[in-house]
């Protein structure tokens, strides 16, 4: 239901760390004016985690508001209490999301049979699209390819964000899943591979920065076309690794702020970027020929 480029969108926010609703919606416009697929609102690099559940569906609500029916919306609606994630799922699809994205139960470590009644009861519970989202460096819990087959035969789970980076589990997603859902990379620096065996898109956090460059390269990865995948790939893989030189969305923030386009604000216990690390980034932005303020 939804492929290519899908960016996992920051929450802007002022110094105190109110949301700025303006920054928010001059993204939204920057995203569909430059070719974006999705929008992934309050995923990890929404800030979902430092967010209180009334501002959590605030920003689903204006997001959708804000896309007008121009390109899909994606919900995080994840939680690591089921009976939460169901409430943010049905919020969601109330708002007029289209699908939502449900990040593995985090710190409690549930079994895998915990994970596959979990994601069984949301998609009981609420009948959107959902996309299961599996980042086991994140949330300590690891959502094995077997739970993921038993998951893709309920009709509303529809897709899996795969963020291990780890392209031998997509051989195994594959074999096991089929044609049943959707794979998606989780992971810049492996997406376009991803793609290339197969994948279906990119929930990506380069996307915030250069979303023209990685709609074409999805786009050409997506049709086959390898060599002009690795010549864009090529010139913003700089980005996929120096977004990530601290906790994200701490780079990538940092980065909009740089070129002009939003405050400095994140949520404690995240930190601005720490200054050793800003040239890195920096330089990295000027090789990818991105505008700086």
């Amino acid at each position: 239901m939804f492929h290519g480029s899908m960016v996992a969108l920051v929450t802007p926010m002022f110094e105190d760390g109110a949301i700025d609703w303006q920054a928010f919606a001059d993204l939204v416009e920057f995203h569909i004016d430059h070719g974006t697929d999705a929008i992934v609102a309050v995923g990890t690099t929404g800030e979902s985690a430092t967010l209180n559940f009334d501002e959590h569906s605030e920003v689903i609500r204006r997001v959708v508001e804000m896309a007008k029916g121009r390109l899909p919306v994606i919900a995080g609606t994840g939680a690591n209490a089921t009976a939460e994630a169901i409430s943010l799922t049905r919020y969601a699809m109330e708002a007029g999301a289209d699908a939502a994205l449900l990040v593995t139960p985090y710190y409690n470590k549930p079994t895998q049979e915990g994970l596959y009644q979990h994601y069984k009861a949301v998609a009981d519970a609420v009948p959107i699209p959902q996309i299961l989202y599996n980042v086991p460096g994140r949330t300590a819990c690891d959502l094995l390819p077997e739970t993921v087959a038993r998951l893709a035969s309920i009709s509303n789970i529809i897709g899996l964000k795969e963020a291990t980076g780890d392209l031998e589990r997509l051989v195994q997603l594959k074999e096991l899943c089929g044609e049943q859902i959707d794979l998606y990379s989780g992971d810049d620096e492996t997406g376009m591979d991803f793609m290339l065996q197969g994948g279906k898109g990119v929930i990506s956090v380069t996307n915030n920065i250069v979303p023209a460059a990685m709609h074409d390269l999805c786009k050409a990865a997506l049709t086959g076309d390898d060599s002009r995948a690795r010549e864009i790939n090529a010139g913003i893989e700089c980005l996929h690794r120096d977004l990530f030189l601290e906790s994200n969305p701490i780079p990538v923030k940092w980065a909009l702020h740089e070129m002009g386009m939003i405050s400095t604000g994140i949520r404690l216990p995240m930190t601005p970027l720490s200054e050793s690390l800003r040239p890195r980034l920096r330089a990295s932005l000027e090789q990818a020929n991105i505008k700086l303020k």
